[in-house]
């Protein structure tokens, strides 16, 4: 229930405000580094559509960085290119440059599956092989040859998903048996397997229960000691609890990106005020 004579939206600020507060200060950028990815002037089409239009955005590494805006923005659309999953979208184009690691993703400077395994993704709603446990984890780094010892590099990889202790004894059981936050933390060990250097996160909680994202949430929030986080997500109180700077797209327009302590009490442009505060979207 609003309080008496307090607006919706201001109510919704105060929960972000708060939100911001009780993380503490965001995780340091060294001005030094060079950014992890680099969009300049990035332009993406269905046909004749622009789902994202002429985006520059730098992701800096060992952060979280949230991509939010309301449906149809070209959150994923932006998020898939970073790994070029958008190839597989019939009529789909793009113009402007998309920088990894100074290379051009879409130039000859980065082989698409090589991009992939370097930049891993988890998607929207959990999607283990109907395999077991161990073989969803395994199974990637098998078939790209990897020739370390696999049964440590499994176990590795689900210690840092936060699930070794509860899937340590049933390795062999169905994958499809675990519940849905296991799953997808499943998912991301899968990811983590492939040894990638950044993590894209399509809406990774949208499916699951309070507890399951909980979950999900704090283990986004340990990984970005060794990996660099893209997270997209409709939900301000999980942007402000999680990520380390926030950008704000509407009609597939970059509008405001910065720190998430500023994007979510002090942000510069009024409709970044009206989109975090539910005046529209």
């Amino acid at each position: 229930m609003v309080a008496a004579g307090r607006r919706p939206e201001a109510t919704q600020a105060l929960r972000l405000a708060a939100l911001v507060a009780a993380r503490g200060p965001a995780a340091p950028a060294s001005t030094a580094a060079e950014p992890v990815i680099r969009a300049e002037r990035l332009t993406i089409r269905y046909g004749e559509f622009a789902a994202v239009r002429e985006v520059s955005l730098d992701i800096a590494p060992a952060q979280v960085t949230a991509i939010i805006g309301p449906s149809g923005c070209g959150k994923s659309t932006l998020l898939r290119a970073m790994n070029r999953m958008n190839d597989f979208i019939e009529r789909m184009s793009v113009s402007g440059k998309l920088l990894y690691r100074g290379g051009d993703v879409y130039g000859p400077a980065w082989d698409p599956v090589e991009l992939r395994r370097r930049i891993g993704m988890v998607f929207q709603r959990p999607n283990p092989f109907p395999k077991s446990i161990y073989k969803n984890v395994a199974w990637g780094p098998m078939i790209n040859g990897y020739r370390g010892h696999l049964p440590e590099l499994v176990e590795q990889a689900l210690r840092k998903a936060a699930l070794w202790e509860e899937v340590k004894d049933k390795l062999n059981e169905s994958a499809l048996a675990l519940s849905g936050g296991q799953q997808q933390r499943l998912c991301i060990a899968r990811a983590i397997a492939m040894q990638p250097d950044v993590l894209l996160m399509d809406e990774p909680c949208s499916s699951l229960d309070p507890i399951a994202t909980r979950h999900i949430e704090d283990l986004i929030d340990q990984l970005k000691a060794q990996y660099t986080v893209v997270l997209v997500t409709h939900n301000m109180q999980q942007a402000a609890r999680v990520s380390d700077r926030t950008a704000f797209l509407y009609l597939g327009e970059l509008v405001e990106v910065g720190e998430t302590s500023r994007m979510f009490t002090t942000p510069d442009n009024p409709r970044t005020q009206d989109y975090i505060t539910g005046r529209f979207g």
